[in-house]
């Protein structure tokens, strides 16, 4: 059986979360000298990114003013965490 390691989230409040990944796993995609805290929050990032992105060019009916400056700003700190837009990094744009 894999052991796990556990990586601990705390939202502005205080609140924490604790999230278990198999022992290794992000250091599958870390980069040299890279930590593994990192790419857990380089996918962080990418998932809210992705997620936001769908909810807002791929839902029916009409978006809401709020969730479109959401997605505005959770593109903008894709960007500047990797230095690509989502656009490119995804290979299509709106």
């Amino acid at each position: 059986m894999v052991s796990t390691e556990t990586y601990t989230i705390e939202d502005p409040n205080g609140n924490t979360e604790d999230v278990e990944l198999p022992a290794g796993l992000p250091d599958m995609f870390t980069e040299q000298g890279e930590d593994s805290i990192a790419v857990v929050c380089d996918l962080i990032i990418q998932s809210f990114a992705q997620q936001s992105h769908a909810v807002v060019h791929h839902s029916e009916g009409e978006t809401p003013a709020d969730l479109e400056e959401l997605n505005d700003e959770m593109e903008s700190l894709f960007e500047d965490r990797f230095g690509v837009s989502l656009s490119e990094a995804m290979g299509h744009n709106h």
